[in-house]
């Protein structure tokens, strides 16, 4: 069993729901990324994906795309966020994620990017920008790399299509809680009906990011889906940290520690 297989299985058990945190890789710095990731898990998080910097994100609003562009002006490269990553990798348990491009996965060359990336340290990859069309080869490479592969549903995604892409993903299906690009919002995502009809699908883990930002978002997401991801929001507070000159770690700590407050929630 996979360790993202192992971390919902175990968490199914207990009746309980996982929070993933985002973060860009290089912010606040490459050298940070081990005590960022244990700080997380301190603080309740179960699964973190680790962005990968790359020029032209998709679908991610302002905040994690000047995150992004920062990064990449420090030099950060796929290959230093691997190497960081293996350095990270002895010192937690939490389950680790790439972000990743289609583009950057198939100039390395699949199964090269996903056998690297497994012997780094990561557990899975999520690629938002591949195509269903495309998506055969990168499932067989994630598969012999012993890496699950989660694909993005979006709430416009037609039902047929729903179905290839939920055929497509293992370890867990990333469900879009909202259309548009991602960035906070003051009100909780509607998605009862969303994760209803990717049960049907699929036993597979749902996973529901976008436009999540606090506690009681949380607790709302996870009365349906099995996992809530927040993004922007956190990566916002990093960012303000560092032009703020507060440390940017015990702010993730602290703003991932108040978040997992909404698992603690009765689950229906």
């Amino acid at each position: 069993m996979s360790r993202i297989d192992h971390i919902f299985s175990s968490l199914r058990t207990k009746n309980q729901r996982a929070l993933m945190p985002f973060v860009c890789a290089g912010r606040p710095t490459l050298e940070s990324l081990p005590r960022l990731l244990t700080g997380m898990e301190r603080a309740g998080a179960s699964i973190v994906e680790i962005g990968i910097p790359f020029s032209d994100p998709i679908a991610d609003g302002p905040v994690i795309a000047a995150a992004m562009h920062e990064a990449l002006l420090t030099g950060v490269t796929p290959k230093s966020v691997l190497e960081t990553v293996r350095k990270a990798r002895p010192s937690t348990n939490l389950g680790l994620v790439a972000m990743v491009s289609v583009s950057i996965v198939q100039r390395w060359g699949m199964e090269k990017f996903a056998r690297e990336a497994s012997d780094a340290g990561f557990d899975g990859l999520i690629v938002p920008d591949a195509p269903i069309e495309e998506a055969a080869p990168i499932r067989a490479a994630a598969d012999a790399a012993g890496l699950s592969l989660s694909l993005l549903v979006a709430p416009t995604t037609t039902p047929d299509r729903a179905k290839r892409i939920v055929a497509a993903c293992s370890g867990f299906v990333y469900l879009l809680a909202r259309t548009g690009i991602t960035g906070e919002r003051t009100d909780a995502p509607e998605i009862a009906e969303p994760v209803g009809q990717m049960r049907k699908l699929t036993d597979l883990p749902i996973a529901c990011g976008f436009g999540i930002s606090t506690a009681d978002q949380v607790g709302s997401v996870v009365q349906h889906a099995d996992a809530a991801i927040v993004g922007s929001a956190l990566v916002r507070r990093i960012e303000s940290a560092l032009t703020e000159g507060a440390d940017p770690i015990q702010t993730a700590e602290t703003f991932v520690r108040d978040l997992s407050a909404g698992l603690r929630a009765p689950v229906a």
